[in-house]
Formats: C-alpha cells, structure tokens, sequence
C-alpha cells in the first residue's frame, strides 16, 4: 500500500485514493464552495472506502455533501424510496458509487416522468438531462480502479473525444471490423455522438469515472452485419472475460441470432430472461402492457457503439473500466441513450483491436481507428 494521507479527522486514506477523490470533485466536477452535492453508495468495503474519499474531498471544496447507503442492486432491482425522493431536492451533484447498479425507479417505470422532449423512467434523468444537476456515475468500480484510471491526463482525452465527435457529426453510417470476425454497417444518421471525456462541471453534463469513450445510439432499425464479441461482456450476473468470441447476428437494428460457445449461451439466456420480466412486469403492473411489450421487443435492439480512449484502462472483467480501453471498441444489446429504445437490460461486450470508419452520405469515408489505435497516434498520419 502507498503511504497514507490526512484527509480528515480521525481518518486517513491511501494517498493514491485521496488523489482519485480530489481528481473527481476538482477537475472532473469542479465543485465549488457552498454548492450541494448527493452521494449514493453501498456499504461494501470498497465501495464505502471511495465514496467516504469523495465525501471528504467535496468537504474540503467548501461544498455540502450528503452520503446515503442502500443494499447492493443488480440488473433487475429497484433502489430504494427514499433514495429516489432525496434526488427530489435537486442537488448540484449527484454522484452514484455502486458495487453494481443503482436501482431502477418503480414509480417512473410505472407512471413516467414527463419531459420536454420525451418521458423519463428515472427520477435521475429528470434531473440530468433536464440539465438540473451534473453528475458521475461508477457501477461496480473498486480502489484499485477508481486509484489509476480518474487522476489522469484529462487534456488529452478531451481532444480525442472531441476530434471522433466531429467526425462522426457529418457521417451517416459507420462501418467496425476487427481480427475477431466484427464486420458491421452501424446507421447513426440523425444522432449525435456523446463523449463520456470526465468534464462534468455544467449542469447536463456528467458520465462514468473513470471516464473516456465517446458512444453513439445506432438509427432505430438501421444496423445490419455480425459483431463478435471478444474482449468481455456484461450478462446476468457481472462481467466475463470472453473465451470463445459471441457472434451475433444483426439484421434492422436487432440481433437475430447469438452463437458461439457457453458464454453466447449465458448472454442469450440474459436477454431472453429480460424478455420475459418485461412481460411479467406488464401482467403484473409495475408497467403498462403496451410498455412492457416495447421493453421487451428492445432487449434484442443494438443500442450502443462506443470507442474506448482511456490509456490508463485495462480488461479487468468489470465494464465500467473495460469499456473505456484504449483500442477497444463495445457494443451495447438492449437500451440506447437517446430514450427511444427502452429496455431492462443494456449489456455491453467489447471487440478488440477494431478498425471504425466513419462514411458521409456522398460515400466519403474517413477512418477514426486502425487495428486498434487512433489515426492521429500512428507515425506519418
């Protein structure tokens, strides 16, 4: 262990921790004095170790904080009440630290909240997108991770999300391929790619930590190859290293088909099973019938493409960091994130060492990766 450090009364904490936390509130967030800030954690060991760091380290910003704990959550499983009436007083920050999940809301799934633009099922939304609150976000995160991968060299990573960004905004089609097997058109004409680059310091603003990916929701309906899944992949319980590439069959934005070995196995029965608690959510009332059909038909939908940029990530069989590896690319099944394609589930699975090239509706074509790196980090380009 490194050497230990006074971070408040009567606690000390591993500096390479207090590091992580002060990198969080100062540069990710950049609270400030007097503002209100709203963590939500689990009382596991880890979990409890980086949420008390981040809890002293708004304290010594000057801020407010105020740390609630719930049991663990998984896939499937509402948070608690009281956490989603506390997000009612719309804090600054809100910050979620969890072993796995934070919760869904039994109210919005049932009832909704409406919107301007689209009705919300989570009381978080209500408060993130309605640009009421900024926020991070950590589901499953440990020390080790939170310690290596949050104090980073933030600069540079905002260059690269912004330059994808840019070029994905003109492009109408983007086309992966990888030594794996990956070979698929993705239609992202009318979206806009988002970039999870750790400046969460405006209200709307806010993304994992770590942090560093910039994803994209496919086009309802517009994706169309196979996707062999071979870095790791979320199923129903956690993550798994991937052994025997998943291949997945994509025809108008829905897998058809899922093959491979004990682990494609595991991840239709994880999507299968989504399938059918929708449904049994629908007969039972916690959502309306005509909901649940649509949960359910979407547990099939390609929802996601993101492009790993973090360089200090590793696969380590948690998502939340896998995800962010530089010179990955994943792929998420079930819910996108522009709300039109609700599920239960959002399973995402990496593809190693991917070429992704951006195609404009003339047909110009301009590749963003090569065989996993960015065409700015290779000599002569």
């Amino acid at each position: 262990m490194s050497a230990v450090v006074d971070f408040r009364d009567g606690e000390t904490y591993d500096r390479a921790l207090a590091k992580g936390a002060r990198a969080a509130v100062r540069e990710v967030l950049k609270v400030r004095k007097g503002e209100s800030v709203m963590i939500f954690a689990n009382p596991n060991s880890e979990v409890r170790q980086i949420s008390m760091a981040v809890f002293d380290a708004v304290l010594e910003a000057g801020a407010s904080p105020l740390l609630m704990f719930q049991q663990e959550k998984g896939q499937f499983d509402f948070a608690e009440e009281g956490l989603i009436k506390a997000m009612a007083a719309e804090p600054d920050v809100v910050i979620s630290i969890s072993s796995d999940r934070l919760g869904k809301d039994r109210f919005g799934m049932k009832h909704g909240y409406k919107g301007a633009k689209r009705r919300y099922d989570h009381y978080f939304d209500v408060l993130f997108e309605g640009k009421k609150s900024r926020s991070f976000w950590s589901p499953g995160v440990t020390v080790d991770m939170f310690t290596r991968t949050v104090p980073i060299d933030y600069a540079r990573m905002r260059s690269d999300c912004k330059r994808i960004i840019k070029i994905l905004a003109s492009a109408e089609q983007v086309r992966v391929t990888a030594p794996g097997g990956t070979d698929i058109n993705i239609g992202i004409k009318g979206r806009k790619g988002k970039a999870d680059n750790g400046d969460f310091s405006k209200p709307g603003l806010g993304g994992n930590l770590p942090a560093g990916e910039v994803y994209i929701s496919p086009t309802l309906g517009a994706s169309n190859g196979t996707i062999a899944f071979d870095g790791s992949i979320v199923v129903d319980k956690g993550e798994i290293v991937i052994r025997e590439p998943i291949v997945a069959e994509v025809e108008g934005g829905y897998i058809r088909s899922i093959s491979g070995g004990e682990e494609a196995a595991r991840l239709e029965k994880t999507v299968r099973d989504a399938e059918k608690k929708a449904r049994k959510m629908g007969a039972s009332g916690d959502l309306k019938r005509s909901v649940a059909e649509k949960y359910a038909k979407n547990a099939w939908s390609l929802g996601e493409l993101g492009i790993g940029l973090n360089r200090s990530a590793q696969i380590v069989s948690i998502m939340l960091e896998d995800e962010k590896v530089y010179g990955t690319c994943h792929f998420a099944v079930g819910s996108n994130y522009d709300g039109d394609a609700e599920s239960l589930i959002h399973l995402d699975g990496l593809v190693k060492r991917p070429t992704i090239t951006a195609v404009s509706k003339g047909g110009k074509e301009t590749v963003i990766m090569s065989k996993g790196r960015l065409v700015w980090d290779q000599p002569n380009v």
